[in-house]
């Protein structure tokens, strides 16, 4: 007698199709230099210039030691400036003329990866609209996200 299927799990389904996008993209935005997480970096230093490192680390939900390291690895590559890089300065990233290259680079494979996912999954893409804004309704949050 064969092994019983489990049941069908919307996180895992949910999980398992991030993991095959995040790959998409992660081997896209390689040809421009940057990997998904530096992407995010220079896209929230281009939206905000002057970010703060922890403002920086709360929106990619990562450490600021993590977002100290990260910045550096993209001013190492000539992406980010910060104008204010001195012991005890509140910091002033920027992106660099190379940095918005590579950013323009990026979004524009980005847009063409969500092209292929909506014209390939179009009722998935319709029900994730919004969904990164605010992933349950807050009369809907399981009590442990509440």
């Amino acid at each position: 007698m064969g092994a019983e299927r489990p049941p069908f799990s919307p996180v895992i389904a949910l999980l398992t199709v991030s993991a095959i996008w995040d790959a998409q993209l992660g081997a896209a935005l390689k040809s421009v230099g940057l990997t998904t997480r530096k992407y995010a970096l220079l896209a929230h230093i281009g939206a905000e210039p002057g970010i703060s490192f922890s403002e920086l680390a709360r929106r990619s939900q990562i450490t600021v030691q993590t977002a100290h390291t990260a910045v550096r690895a993209l001013a190492g590559d000539g992406m980010v400036a910060d104008a204010t890089a001195h012991a005890g300065a509140a910091s002033d990233l920027r992106v660099t003329p190379k940095g918005q290259r590579a950013l323009d680079a990026a979004e524009a494979l980005l847009a063409g990866l969500d092209a292929t996912f909506t014209t390939t999954l179009p009722s998935l893409s319709a029900a994730l609209q919004g969904l990164h804004e605010s992933p349950f309704p807050q009369d809907v949050a399981p009590a442990s996200f509440s």
